[in-house]
């Protein structure tokens, strides 16, 4: 069973958010099965899954949903140690940062073929993998984003200066070689982490979860929330979890699909 995403570019209708952006959300209300059967809503898998979860479970899955942004998003560029992505991803689950971008080029192509995240994480997150940093900067850009490089320089930002509440895709670099140059020239803005003691960098997963939890922190101080999903988004999003959530899920949603056609066919 597979979620129709939106275009690129397609803002959600409504009002514009904070900052006069339009805000992104990637996924049409319609559930396709790969292999025949008619298409669902997220109302009606959210209705036929909700009694194989069990009810601990479903609140989790709730409680998670409705913190759920996509308006802060993660950027690894070039990363070539797989805890440093686990790591990172982690910390975007927790904080509720929805989706997550891997730009693949020198070593890190090999994410391509091992794509594992400790805890789980992965399982939760949208991960989209991109070629180079303009491919991946054009598509966020288009979806309303500013682009926000980590790096010290004489033109960096605090992040503590910043207003999170606008869409903000933050990137973070290789472990030695940080941001490229092609990522710095394409970026809207710099970005650094203060830092008082002796050393003059962070690790590079844990400056992601200190530029998340930074972005989360003021979010809330500003909007009094950081979840923002609009309430048929959050139901759409609910049924997406409800299907990530057991391997057989999805089988039990084609046989509903396949009898729904079934029964619009006897019906003509």
């Amino acid at each position: 069973m597979k979620l129709q995403r939106r275009a690129d570019g397609d803002a959600v209708p409504g009002p514009a958010g904070p900052g006069g952006r339009r805000r992104w959300f990637p996924y049409l209300d319609a559930f396709r099965p790969e292999a025949g059967g008619a298409e669902l809503s997220s109302r009606e898998v959210v209705e036929v899954l909700e009694p194989y979860i069990l009810e601990a479970r479903r609140d989790r899955i709730r409680r998670a949903v409705d913190n759920r942004s996509y308006a802060v998003c993660l950027v690894v560029e070039g990363l070539s140690d797989f805890g440093n992505v686990s790591a990172a991803f982690r910390s975007a689950d927790a904080l509720g940062v929805q989706s997550v971008h891997v730009i693949s080029c020198d070593s890190s192509k090999r994410y391509r073929d091992n794509r594992h995240v400790s805890m789980g994480a992965e399982k939760w997150l949208d991960i989209e993998i991109w070629n180079s940093p303009a491919e991946c900067f054009s598509a966020l850009k288009k979806r309303g984003y500013r682009i926000a490089t980590t790096c010290l320089g004489t033109d960096s930002v605090c992040v503590y200066d910043m207003d999170w509440s606008q869409p903000t895709a933050i990137v973070v670099g290789n472990e030695l070689r940080g941001i490229s140059d092609d990522a710095l020239q394409l970026s809207d803005l710099h970005c650094s982490v203060p830092m008082k003691g002796m050393v003059d960098s962070f690790n590079v997963s844990v400056a992601a979860g200190i530029l998340m939890h930074h972005a989360v922190c003021d979010r809330v101080s500003r909007l009094g929330h950081h979840g923002d999903l609009l309430p048929e988004e959050n139901r759409i999003l609910l049924a997406e979890f409800y299907l990530r959530h057991r391997e057989s899920t999805s089988t039990i949603l084609h046989e509903y699909a396949k009898r729904k056609a079934e029964n619009f066919m006897a019906r003509l």
